[in-house]
């Protein structure tokens, strides 16, 4: 399968955090012919193995979340349905956002909004209230406390979409775009000859907190990690210092959340293969999984790669397939060079 189509078979999956089921099973079968084993712990994370075959091998971790931002329903009023958010959700972009409850089988719903014509001028220019907002599902009170459950969660519809050839456009890119790296990655490993045994975490609740990243690292105990997710992409409205641009390559993460060894083995590697790079500075938190996977146990040697989208954690991000691509090559490059002389 393409890396594209890969991508959009991801996204259109529902799995908000806490209910990733659907994409821990569609994960499981696309990485299943690549590697030797994939588990699960007690947070609903996907941990799968590729040995290398060689004693006393050191333990390299891919990770990328495979949960989505989503909405939990808390009430029903009149047939409406009350929710609350699931993970970081900008209250602005939902009136009159179509939605997927996912009931058994799931049903469609439209957030509440009023007419223009109802507003006056001082309401239009007020900050949206979100728990002031209803799902409508078209259905009765009675017929909505029968068919929807208090608990049910919902995302976002629809899934991903090509704008261009090489552009995607739709829901979750954050973060089943880097979980569709991590299996493009390991299908161009299956046939190398390593010298490390490949872990891949596909983390839940991430979204809440970097959840499933804590325990699945401290279950694998790598001796190193580089961590996948999506950064900000620059659009005409955004501090150009704060953004990363798109069609420039893989992101590679420097600060102190990253061991500045993995960042300059990363970089050696980009410019040795010719793979376009851009740097991403941090001073701080990277915002991944990364910043909870660096301290785990004793300390984990730890790298931040990420892939700039535009409009973040809304049904409409953005990203270009020649980045994703960028960070295939990097990885698979990086992981036939990994040995114990690589990174000191």
């Amino acid at each position: 399968m393409l890396l594209k189509e890969m991508i959009i078979d991801l996204c259109g999956l529902p799995a908000p955090s806490g209910f990733e089921e659907k994409v821990f099973d569609r994960v499981k079968e696309l990485l299943s012919p690549f590697v030797d084993e994939i588990t699960t712990d007690a947070m609903g994370n996907l941990i799968a193995l590729k040995k290398c075959g060689k004693p006393n091998a050191k333990k390299l971790m891919f990770d990328a979340h495979m949960d989505e931002i989503g909405m939990i329903v808390t009430g029903i009023e009149k047939g409406f349905l009350r929710f609350s958010n699931i993970g970081g959700i900008d209250p602005r972009m939902l009136p009159a956002r179509e939605i997927k409850v996912l009931t058994d089988p799931p049903i469609l719903g439209v957030i509440d909004t009023l007419p223009p014509h109802a507003l006056s001028d001082e309401d239009m220019d007020k900050s949206i209230d979100a728990k002031k907002l209803f799902i409508d599902v078209g259905l009765s009170e009675d017929e909505a406390k029968k068919r929807v459950p208090l608990g049910t969660p919902a995302v976002f519809t629809g899934g991903a979409e090509e704008l261009t050839d090489n552009v995607v456009c739709g829901k979750s890119l954050d973060d089943r775009s880097c979980v569709a790296i991590i299996i493009k990655v390991m299908e161009y490993l299956s046939a190398k000859d390593l010298n490390v045994d490949v872990y891949c975490l596909i983390s839940t609740q991430e979204e809440l907190g970097t959840r499933g990243a804590i325990t699945g690292t401290y279950g694998i105990n790598p001796d190193y990690a580089i961590a996948l997710d999506v950064t900000f992409a620059s659009t005409p409205d955004s501090k150009k210092s704060e953004t990363l641009e798109m069609r420039k390559g893989a992101a590679i993460g420097i600060g102190p959340n990253m061991n500045r060894s993995i960042a300059n083995a990363l970089i050696s590697t980009a410019e040795e293969k010719e793979i376009p790079y851009q740097l991403e500075v941090m001073g701080g938190s990277s915002g991944t999984d990364g910043w909870v996977i660096q301290v785990c146990r004793e300390g984990v040697i730890t790298g931040v790669v990420s892939l700039p989208i535009k409009y973040m954690h809304s049904p409409v991000e953005t990203m270009d397939i020649c980045d994703a691509e960028a960070i295939v090559r990097l990885l698979t490059e990086f992981t036939v060079k990994l040995d114990k002389d690589f990174i000191s």
